[in-house]
């Protein structure tokens, strides 16, 4: 279950750095949007990207979600994509999460599908 301070948090528009693990073991971290249910952490992605291909191999990740404003407050939650969304959800999904980052729907090309990850805590963090 997701600590509900932390579902609070992500849903507060803060940018996440999502590490997931490449074939060799070395990490792999990009700069994400990220949501969150009552459950898990979500993360939205597209299909045939490097970071899909290294969760489809390896389900464990780690997401540091942190206040632009105050770098010290943060939450980091080391988990496991346990679901793959795909589809009219998915699809929908960045469009909200556009809205919430930059306040209008998505604009990028989608080259192949959206995917949501749902990612369930193993350890969770707040600080600040």
């Amino acid at each position: 279950m997701l600590d509900p301070d932390i579902r609070d948090f992500v849903r507060s528009g803060h940018f996440a750095a999502l590490s997931t693990l490449m074939p060799d073991g070395t990490p792999q971290t990009q700069v994400m949007w990220v949501d969150a249910d009552d459950t898990h952490l979500l993360i939205n992605t597209e299909d045939g990207r490097q970071k899909q291909r290294n969760v489809e191999r390896d389900p464990r990740v780690t997401v540091l979600v942190w206040d632009a404003e105050n770098p010290y407050r943060y939450a980091e939650v080391r988990g496991t994509v346990v679901d793959m969304v795909r589809g009219p959800e998915a699809r929908n999904h960045i469009d909200h999460l556009s809205h919430r980052y930059f306040g209008k729907p998505y604009s990028n090309p989608i080259r192949t599908e959206r995917i949501i990850w749902r990612i369930a805590p193993d350890r969770q963090y707040l600080r600040g």
